[in-house]
């Protein structure tokens, strides 16, 4: 597609705001992928592009984590290599898929993953109890190759799904669960851009404007550590699928 000022204009702020949202309270990609749907830019190359973006948001938080907890790397490598995995396979699996219908799946996906979002903090206060280490390894590793694949084909939530494997069915604690989480959602970004990058879908220029737009914001939201983030940035998620719902039924 023929990039112009006004795609630059719709995406970066909005990247932007994922970031920032993303590191208050999760749910970013609820934002950035319409972001670029709104701008214009087709499906396929939207999901790619938004790749590039958040990977590199997610560089910065994963540094983060990984600087402030002890990862056991027993447990997280082998997740790591499954997220390659299935994030590899799931982007095959987009640019196999028509964009068309990937536009309807969109249309079921996206309010399915809101709910979650929406719900998520309620979700992880109720897991309780204790499972053993080995069940607690297979939960993670099977999370990692089916999530990962997930995140490749589509990706907004993916963070928000992992938490509640790992905190309501591994039952890990919450820091645990967070750095696993980071690790394997860097890992199924990194492997989905290769496969878009190889496939020709990557709209590198827009791609590395927003990822400047998504570093900072991820900065912004670690800084501001506000405990009703939460209320502010689920309007404004409300808001962008309105708007991405309209575009979408309008067109189909």
């Amino acid at each position: 597609m023929t990039l112009t000022w006004t795609t630059f204009v719709i995406v970066c702020p909005l990247v932007f705001l994922a970031g920032f949202v993303d590191a208050i309270a999760g749910g970013g990609g609820l934002i950035s992928l319409p972001a670029y749907l709104l701008a214009g830019v087709p499906m396929h190359q939207a999901i790619a592009t938004n790749k590039l973006s958040s990977a590199t948001g997610t560089v910065v938080s994963t540094v983060r984590y990984c600087k402030r907890i002890r990862v056991d790397w027993a447990v997280a490598l082998p997740a790591i290599v499954l997220s390659l995995i299935g994030s590899f396979i799931g982007a095959k699996l987009t640019l196999l898929v028509s964009e068309h219908a990937l536009k309807i799946v969109l249309l079921i996906i996206l309010p399915v993953t809101a709910v979650f979002v929406f719900r998520k903090n309620a979700l992880v206060e109720k897991q309780q109890g204790t499972v053993s280490h080995t069940r607690m390894l297979v939960i993670t590793w099977i999370a990692a190759l089916v999530i990962g694949c997930y995140d490749g084909f589509y990706g907004p939530g993916t963070g928000t799904f992992l938490i509640l494997i790992m905190v309501g069915l591994a039952k890990m604690d919450m820091m645990q669960a967070a750095a696993n989480t980071k690790l394997i959602n860097l890992a199924s970004n990194v492997s989905a851009l290769i496969a878009f990058l190889i496939s020709g879908q990557v709209l590198l220029t827009l791609g590395l404007a927003a990822a400047v737009f998504s570093i900072a914001g991820h900065y912004t939201g670690s800084a501001m550590m506000m405990k009703n983030g939460t209320k502010i940035v689920r309007p404004i998620i409300l808001l962008v699928l309105v708007l991405l719902f309209i575009k979408v039924i309008t067109e189909l």
